[in-house]
């Protein structure tokens, strides 16, 4: 079977396509998947480009959308058939967050699923959306789940809600959306006028270029009457802090995702602590989080924003694309 390996110290000319022995047939509680897609995500590209470092011939790519090709003795929640896509952290399966690394993530704590077939326990996978393409269901893993766990597990969120989101990757585009299916007003923020009127289109409440207007965090609470958004998915990190802050509504609640910006940063503490907000990190989801969100996505008929797939072979063309930053939407990878 075609796979790809990163080649050690990292680098998008150190993915090499390689071919590797089909895993055989799953054993006791394991299903064997044929992958079909899998999605670009900012973490993916941390590992490939070598500023996440990973062990030499690690397998990248965290998510992975296919069909069940068989199932092992014991399995009963899967038959083989079944579109099926799979869980960002494989042992976390509900409660309480039981993570705090990316020792086990796929792609970068162990191989991930930029390759053709799998032999896998069936508790690391959840089924597709009924309907959708594997495509569709490769953008869940992360990026869908991050999105969902900020607003709808963390935050609470709730019809008549202000919401903000920061630009027009993954994790925000999706955060529009459900924000937008469950009743919620949404305001965005880009560099780009042309990202800014889709983001319209697609029912934002209200737009500012963050590159023309260095006080758009006081520019969105304007925009909400001066009261604040209600929920910041706060993807950016220490750079876009300031203003997020600016942007939330008195005890309002930030969900701190991404390091957009970087890894360190000022935090205005003063601000937070007077605006009595509650600024939460977190990463991904479980499989329970997963499996709440699949049948909301069914329930809702909401579908992702997909920007341009690549091959298998493309991988490396696939992340300059990303990295270029003229996405819009989830880049996927199609094989």
């Amino acid at each position: 079977m075609k796979a790809i390996k990163l080649q050690a110290p990292g680098g998008l000319d150190r993915l090499a396509v390689t071919e590797m022995e089909d895993p055989g047939d799953p054993g006791p509680g394991e299903i064997r998947v044929r992958i079909h897609a899998s999605s670009l995500n900012f973490h993916d590209y941390g590992v490939v480009s070598g500023t996440m470092p990973a062990e030499d011939g690690r397998i990248p790519m965290s998510d992975g959308a296919g069909v069940v090709e068989a199932v092992g003795e014991g399995v009963t929640e899967f038959a083989a058939g079944d579109n099926v896509v799979s869980c960002f952290f494989p042992k976390w399966e509900s409660g309480e967050p039981k993570v705090s690394d990316f020792s086990e993530t796929p792609g970068d704590g162990i191989d991930g699923y930029a390759r053709e077939l799998v032999v896998r326990p069936a508790s690391w996978f959840t089924k597709a959306p009924e309907g959708w393409s594997h495509e569709e269901a490769a953008t869940l893993t992360c990026a869908s789940l991050t999105a969902w766990r900020a607003l709808v597990v963390d935050a609470g969120i709730k019809p008549g809600d202000d919401v903000l989101v920061l630009g027009t990757g993954g994790v925000s585009i999706y955060a529009l959306q459900i924000a937008r299916a469950m009743g919620a007003r949404v305001f965005a923020t880009s560099s780009s006028d042309e990202k800014l009127a889709r983001l319209t289109e697609m029912g934002a409440a209200g737009v500012v270029n963050y590159k023309t207007d260095e006080n758009w965090g006081k520019t969105i609470a304007g925009m909400t009457g001066g009261r604040g958004v209600d929920i910041v998915v706060e993807v950016g990190g220490p750079a876009t802090l300031r203003n997020s802050i600016h942007a939330c509504r008195i005890g309002g609640h930030m969900a701190l995702i991404g390091v957009l910006t970087g890894v360190k940063g000022e935090v205005p503490t003063v601000n937070l602590m007077r605006k009595q907000q509650v600024l939460q990190g977190l990463v991904v989801g479980s499989r329970s989080h997963q499996q709440d969100m699949v049948r909301a996505m069914e329930a809702t008929g909401l579908r992702p924003v997909l920007d341009r797939s690549f091959a298998l072979d493309e991988i490396a063309d696939a992340f300059r694309h990303e990295e270029s930053g003229a996405h819009f939407g989830k880049i996927t990878l199609s094989f």
